[in-house]
């Protein structure tokens, strides 16, 4: 069984993942980068991680939508570890194009929320059940959960529809497993990025279209965050600073959730 404790992160091979895996190395966690496709860029997270002190870094494809990749995946931590502590959710798509919701095809739709919500919760599931007979054993005194949201689970965009949904459906999911988790010791988070540099917001349209929006000043600390950001936020649940907290949303989006006249 691993010493240290152990990270599982769904997408954590690139952007807002990749953040999250480089932070949770630094704290001297062992790490499973789960990615889909891209191995080059999983290998390149490896690499980081490593620098970063990781005592163990491993690679763990698989499609988190499909279940028996969801299960494969979990039993590969369990051989390869003995221990899972902690879960982040991370792991997510955009819609390939956006529609006016009074058009939005069903495809569409299925697709975003298949990976985007179904898939994290039912990982959720699997995993919480490893969590708790882990913590009925003795094995691990501690574990949780990160669900990775976005502000648009309470931002509106009639064009981004089911994007929207998908993410505000893993809000309430993170508290639905809060509150049915709290008596066994294991916590669950959201953390709630804003506008994040990442291959999702790469595309030069959309670069410009919320440039635009900073230079009017769309957010009190007015400009792009980073998946270091993000992830410094989950490190921040992974040292346990959080022991009295539990469905607790963490708003990383240089003030966007802030309300102001």
């Amino acid at each position: 069984m691993q010493d240290s404790r152990v990270a599982l992160v769904t997408g954590g091979s690139r952007g807002i993942g990749r953040g999250v895996c480089i932070e949770l190395a630094r704290l001297g966690y062992a790490v499973v980068i789960n990615f889909r496709k891209d191995f080059t860029a999983a290998e390149e997270a490896r690499a980081e991680c490593e620098r970063c002190g990781s005592p163990a870094v491993e690679l763990c494809q698989g499609d988190v939508t499909t279940r028996s990749h969801r299960d494969l995946i979990v039993e590969f931590v369990m051989e390869r570890f003995g221990r899972i502590d902690l879960l982040v959710n991370n792991a997510g798509v955009a819609p390939e194009s956006r529609y006016d919701i009074l058009s939005t095809p069903e495809d569409s739709f299925d697709r975003v929320m298949k990976a985007n919500l179904k898939a994290p919760y039912f990982l959720t599931q699997r995993v919480a059940n490893e969590m708790v007979q882990l913590r009925e054993q003795g094995l691990i005194d501690w574990a949780a959960i990160v669900n990775v949201s976005s502000i648009r689970s309470y931002t509106a965009a009639a064009n981004y529809g089911e994007y929207c949904l998908s993410k505000a459906g893993v809000s309430m999911m993170t508290k639905l497993f809060a509150v049915r988790l709290a008596p066994l010791g294991i916590y669950v988070y959201e953390v709630c990025p804003g506008l994040i540099q990442t291959d999702m917001t790469s595309a030069e349209s959309t670069r410009e279209f919320y440039n635009k929006k900073l230079a009017a000043g769309l957010t009190p600390i007015n400009r792009w965050g980073t998946p270091e950001e993000v992830g410094r936020a989950v490190a921040a649940i992974a040292r346990q600073d959080y022991p009295f907290s539990t469905g607790q949303v963490f708003h990383v989006d240089g003030g966007w959730h802030v309300r102001e006249l």
